[in-house]
């Protein structure tokens, strides 16, 4: 397990004047951690701020918005991004979820204050609450269309939204508790969803119905992503003929990341078992690199790689700490993560 090197989270602002100073730590299992600081001794010429590091640590390429700093001690290295830009009036509380239209002009967000709100993403204008879920929302993502809106509350209903008109135009009720994720099929005359009751359901947005249970879990669904299966993967066969509602299930594996430290995989349209990872701890999230290779993220730190064609043993586990790990998002060539330190 790789050493972690830290900077506090405020560091853009603690070094944005002349001897600002931010805190340094670096952790490896099973060693002490070795703490430092980064200061600020001021501006080159062309704006780029001169900073240097305490004992232990080695300051290297610094730009406007990022500084690149090394621990040689645990040979380990990390470039700390500063924010593009904060949206700070947006929520009162900490954010829950969110997501950016496929057009990257509006966002959507949820709340511990109890709130959904979709912005401008340009400059975090509010320009709709979206009000009719009892409880908390625990998920929301747009549309392809970057025009509609889904979301799933502790009330166990799944609602669609117009984002033009913050009107509530689909409520689905089948859930017999908390709704804690989503995916969008296709072009989203589908959806799914995963709850706390322990399955994953298919809907007809159309005609606001439940097209079956896709999986029933016995221990709540935390995440669950939807892709395109690799040729060689058998997914199995449906029990009886899908219904002509069903668009876009074919060929398509769903992935359910349990709290009962199970990743599993189930043909999307079959509703047969394609396998069972057994990780460490509770599974939070998961995501599709590619038709071939997954990642999995649990409550314990670990991010596991998996081979969908072969999950026997993972093909790496990433732990950079043990905070849990609570998204992952695709990006380029690798992928973006977000824990709960």
């Amino acid at each position: 397990m790789a050493a972690t090197l830290r900077i506090q989270s405020d560091w853009s602002r603690a070094l944005s004047r002349d001897e600002g100073e931010a805190w340094l730590s670096c952790r490896s299992p099973g060693k002490p951690t070795l703490y430092g600081s980064v200061t600020r001794r001021g501006l080159s010429s062309d704006g780029v701020p001169d900073i240097v590091a305490s004992e232990g640590f080695v300051v290297g390429e610094v730009t406007k918005k990022s500084i690149l700093i090394s621990c040689p001690h645990e040979n380990v290295s990390t470039k700390f991004m500063a924010p593009y830009t904060s949206f700070c009036r947006i929520h009162q509380k900490s954010i829950t979820c969110l997501d950016i239209s496929s057009g990257g002009g509006l966002g959507v967000s949820t709340s511990t204050d109890g709130t959904m709100k979709i912005w401008q993403a340009a400059n975090g204008e509010i320009r709709r609450l979206l009000e009719g879920h009892v409880y908390d929302v625990n998920c929301c993502r747009f549309f392809p269309s970057g025009l509609v809106v889904l979301s799933g509350g502790m009330d166990a209903q799944l609602k669609i939204w117009s984002a033009e008109d913050a009107s509530c135009v689909v409520t689905f009720k089948g859930h017999k508790g908390g709704i804690l994720d989503t995916a969008i099929v296709d072009r989203g005359r589908n959806v799914l969803s995963c709850s706390r009751d322990g399955t994953a359901r298919l809907w007809d947005c159309g005609k606001s119905a439940c097209l079956g249970v896709i999986a029933d879990c016995g221990s709540p669904v935390n995440g669950i992503a939807a892709g395109t299966a690799h040729d060689s993967l058998n997914l199995g066969t449906p029990e009886k003929p899908p219904s002509e509602r069903e668009v876009g299930t074919e060929g398509k594996i769903l992935l359910l990341a349990r709290e009962d430290k199970k990743l599993q995989g189930v043909g999307l349209q079959s509703r047969q078992p394609v396998f069972l990872f057994v990780g460490s701890d509770a599974f939070n999230c998961c995501i599709f690199l590619s038709s071939t290779y997954i990642l999995a993220g649990t409550q314990d730190g670990n991010i596991y790689q998996l081979d969908v064609r072969n999950t026997n043993a993972p093909i790496q586990v990433i732990h950079r700490s043990g905070a849990p790990v609570l998204s992952l998002l695709p990006y380029r060539d690798g992928f973006i993560a977000s824990q709960g330190n």
